[in-house]
């Protein structure tokens, strides 16, 4: 009977690696994503937010199931491309870092706003994806120059055009905003969400959905 590998022991593709697993096969999986330009936070082999979220953007760029498991196909990719050319890495990959945003005070407290008027009651990953998205269409170029020319932007966000907006921010909305800032995308490097339910507007559905946290699907 074969010896199950160690976690210290096991290699990158040697097992499948989840949310809350370490060992040196994620230190390698995180080296590999960083290589990649891929943000992964801290290189602790631990697989953590940062990490996971690493490998859903890695997932969702190269065709691959978004779910940040890293299966068999997930870690032959991530091989493939660290053993291919450099010049073929993802530049949109570095768009989960945050820290070349100059976000002043107000800035923090309108993306809380949005946050609590969109999403307060959904679960808190599903705040910090509202808070994500835009900053992700910030930092696209796409929509605006500054937090509130997105927010603003005619008919963008419910929670303006019906005034929840100016709702007073609850404490897990500034965590939310925290959490986005520091690079946790949850959606996945969304442009987009909504709520299937209530949703009436027939283009937002042309837009290939990537993920869905609570009652919000979010889509690029």
């Amino acid at each position: 009977m074969a010896v199950p590998l160690s976690y210290a022991e096991a290699y990158l593709g040697d097992r499948t690696l989840k949310l809350g697993m370490s060992g040196y096969d994620v230190l390698q999986l995180q080296r590999n994503l960083g290589y990649l330009g891929y943000n992964v936070g801290k290189l602790d082999g631990k697989y953590g937010w940062q990490t996971f979220n690493a490998v859903k953007n890695f997932q969702w760029r190269n065709g691959l199931k978004v779910d940040g498991v890293v299966g068999k196909n997930t870690a032959n990719a991530i091989i493939a491309r660290v053993s291919g050319d450099k010049a073929q890495r993802p530049r949109a990959a570095a768009a989960v870092s945050r820290g070349n945003l100059p976000l002043s005070r107000q800035d923090l407290y309108d993306l809380a706003r949005i946050v609590h008027g969109e999403a307060r009651g959904e679960p808190f990953e599903g705040q910090v994806a509202v808070a994500a998205v835009v900053l992700n269409r910030l930092q696209s170029g796409q929509f605006g120059n500054t937090v509130q020319d997105v927010i603003f932007q005619p008919w963008a966000f419910t929670a303006v055009h019906d005034r929840q907006f100016y709702l007073p921010p609850n404490e897990s909305a500034f965590r939310a905003v925290n959490a986005a800032v520091k690079g946790w995308d949850p959606s996945g490097g969304a442009l987009y969400y909504w709520n299937p339910q209530t949703a009436t507007s027939q283009w937002v559905w042309s837009r290939p959905i990537i993920n869905r946290i609570g009652n919000h699907v979010f889509a690029y």
